[in-house]
């Protein structure tokens, strides 16, 4: 088995606290805190390339570019990080909901060509209402997953080289095509932990992500799109998102927990389990059954911590 590790990009802005997330803006929402603050580092591109040049330096594969309101674009921002690197791949997370399938087509085959060959997509299909409402996405939970379902469809088609043709509930296609097919066709990454989702990743996947939950649950998760796929003709390889807290003796990392877990007060943590809890997402409420908002259930496995889903999706 070969495993390929990536790391990230903070394009939401970065600090030393769990709670400091996006916090150089505020969201956006309190226009009196426009203005950077304390502890907390703003993602400009200066920033962000010495992230990337430094993953790149140390043998990362890729690093991962999230998307959102809270965030910078992630195609923008990569596309222009690759000219400060050499080697480091991209995996640039999207909605299909917010942009035309053949024009996804089209930009991937571009970014490609840029790039030579950098590229590797993150469908996100959403599991946050307000947040796909935000861009004008009003479908519900499963229905986003068979928009998601066609989408992809119709990105393969066009990646084909000849004009594609589709009809379907959400998109109709008449001779799509990318004048130049991207080559390497982009891995597509997948993740969703729904019976919605679960046919979608077996279909279209090349890698399908899970969250960090203890081992056994992420092997329920693996077997089971395992044998979505094999049903499908097809072979899907999986990768896992974790946060890692390093240092050089098992003593100093857990060290390091606490001290994350010292800044956060109950108020915090509360506001921020209300507001996790209303995701639709079953990944997001399987993560919070790991621990259910409790400080005292949060080794959730030998080593595994589940700290940072106190106050983070």
């Amino acid at each position: 088995m070969t495993v390929h590790l990536h790391w990230f990009l903070p394009t939401g802005g970065d600090g030393r606290t769990l709670v400091d997330r996006h916090a150089y803006t505020d969201g956006g929402i309190k226009r009196s805190r426009i203005t950077p603050i304390s502890g907390v580092r703003a993602p400009d591109i200066e920033y962000l390339a010495q992230i990337a040049k430094a993953a790149e330096q140390l043998g990362f594969e890729a690093v991962l570019t999230p998307t959102g309101t809270w965030c910078e674009d992630a195609w923008l921002t990569t596309v222009a990080l690759a000219q400060h690197t050499e080697r480091l791949k991209f995996l640039v997370a999207f909605r299909p909901g917010v942009i035309s399938p053949v024009l996804a087509a089209q930009m991937a085959a571009t970014y490609q060509r840029i790039t030579r060959g950098r590229l590797l997509l993150n469908v996100v299909t959403g599991g946050d209402s307000t947040e796909q409402r935000r861009f004008g996405d009003h479908l519900g939970h499963d229905q986003r997953y068979a928009r998601t379902d066609e989408f992809l469809s119709v990105v393969r088609g066009a990646w084909s080289g000849l004009p594609y043709d589709f009809t379907g509930e959400h998109y109709r296609v008449d001779g799509a095509l990318t004048a130049l097919p991207p080559d390497p066709l982009p891995q597509i990454f997948f993740g969703g932990s729904s019976p919605a989702a679960g046919p979608v990743a077996a279909r279209h996947s090349d890698v399908y992500l899970t969250w960090g939950e203890p081992p056994e649950q992420v092997k329920e998760k693996i077997d089971w799109i395992r044998g979505l796929a094999e049903a499908e003709g097809r072979t899907v390889r999986f990768g896992i998102r974790l946060h890692s807290i390093s240092r050089d003796s098992s003593a100093e990392a857990w060290s390091v927990a606490h001290r994350l877990l010292d800044d956060l007060d109950t108020e915090t943590v509360a506001a921020a389990q209300q507001a996790l809890g209303r995701s639709e997402s079953v990944g997001q409420q399987r993560m919070l059954a790991l621990h259910g908002g409790s400080r005292d259930r949060l080794e959730i496995a030998p080593n595994l911590w589940a700290g940072v889903g106190l106050v983070r999706g």
